[in-house]
């Protein structure tokens, strides 16, 4: 193992405010149209993956959460195709065979992006790998659409592109992550589970049956993406609000037109969504927005001087199990506040019964992709084997 290379690296999820849904082309992963998008906090959410070069290799091995995966994955070979391509010709680990283990500290398969951070964690760790300095946005997207906005930090917008091959399909940073720095993210985790309706299904069903789908990209979005994009360099907090509540409800709503149609919020989702209306309702103004991407865990955007006071309110909304407590919040430390009576009284008839959250996650916009240089931080052993 003399020769071998090995890097760690972790890559962060994103939260789309508009949303990707739907491909015009399904093997190379182009959409239909432009999205826009926060990378959350490496401290709280992201994709960790270790990757070691050796000629002593005699095979392509790849470890996902512990459990050995299939390396024929047409998904997967791609990327490592295509970062072999940019990179030199003359590195001699170009010919060795890798070992791959990555991991997610969120979970995996329940709406909350995680092929998203994984594959653009994949391919930030080949990048070190093959010592590549180039946009790596568009090899990402090949593993999973998404994951090219989380090559980058803080606000990122994927442009859909108009070439065939999808040259020009890339994403680029709208702005970085200290631009607003008064921005906070809530993630109320209502499932965990893998969820029923797989988001490559479902947006295949959409573009095939969906005439409102393709509506909305034509007429709708475009307009939008421009209106977004003001409100984040502008820090709109209200423009940037709406338009994501917006955003979220048409994107469900093309979810209802697909025949048959996807269901990915559920009745704790839609209880959310009514309380984050009459919160703003009875604070006057925009103070909290809700996006939902496919699943039912809600992504809350408000700024950090909100915080306390929503939290209570959804600690009375939501009552957690007692049993749970000492590992419910997870993040960034909250420090809750003696909560508005009124504001309590106002919501007691959207209380439900205990443990309809399974826990929340409190964060804020993050940087894109790092490397960790230290050794203890690596998953596999130097022999190439996972150390969990």
């Amino acid at each position: 193992m003399n020769k071998a290379k090995i890097v760690t690296c972790q890559a962060p999820v994103n939260i789309a405010v508009i949303k990707y849904w739907g491909k015009r082309n399904d093997e190379l992963i182009l959409p239909i149209n432009d999205s826009i998008s926060a990378s959350l906090c490496l401290d709280h959410m992201c994709a960790k993956t270790t990757i070691i070069a050796s000629p002593d290799f005699k095979e392509t091995k790849f470890w996902l959460n512990g459990e050995l995966q299939p390396t024929d994955n047409r998904r997967l070979q791609n990327c490592l195709k295509e970062m072999k391509k940019r990179a030199n010709s003359n590195l001699e680990c170009l010919k060795w065979h890798l070992n791959i283990c990555s991991e997610n500290n969120f979970p995996t398969a329940a709406g909350l992006a995680s092929s998203a951070a994984g594959y653009a964690c994949l391919v930030y760790a080949l990048s070190q790998i093959y010592e590549i300095k180039t946009n790596i946005s568009s090899i990402a997207r090949i593993g999973s659409g998404s994951a090219c906005r989380s090559v980058f930090g803080g606000w990122v917008r994927w442009y859909k592109g108009e070439t065939y091959e999808g040259s020009d399909s890339v994403a680029e940073q709208v702005a970085p992550e200290t631009h607003w720095p008064e921005m906070r993210v809530l993630i109320l985790v209502v499932d965990d589970q893998k969820k029923t309706y797989s988001s490559t299904s479902g947006m295949k069903t959409s573009v095939e049956t969906s005439e409102f789908l393709q509506y909305r990209a034509a007429k709708i979005v475009p307009q939008r993406i421009e209106d977004m994009v003001d409100a984040i360099k502008n820090k709109n907090f209200q423009k940037f609000a709406q338009l994501t509540m917006q955003d979220s409800n048409q994107f469900h709503s093309v979810c209802l037109d697909t025949y048959p149609p996807c269901f990915y919020l559920n009745d704790t989702s839609r209880t959310i969504i009514e309380l984050v209306h009459h919160y703003n309702q009875f604070k006057g103004e925009i103070k909290v927005a809700y996006t939902f991407d496919a699943g039912p865990n809600a992504c809350l955007y408000l700024l950090e001087e909100n915080v306390s006071e929503v939290v209570e309110m959804i600690n009375y909304v939501f009552p957690p199990k007692p049993t749970i407590m000492s590992n419910y919040f997870k993040g960034i430390d909250i420090s809750i506040t003696t909560p508005d009576e009124k504001l309590i009284s106002s919501v007691s008839n959207f209380q439900q019964t205990e443990g309809k959250l399974k826990y929340i996650i409190y964060t804020k916009v993050g940087r894109g992709p790092r490397v960790l240089e230290k050794s203890e931080e690596h998953l596999l052993t130097e022999s190439g084997m996972p150390k969990h």
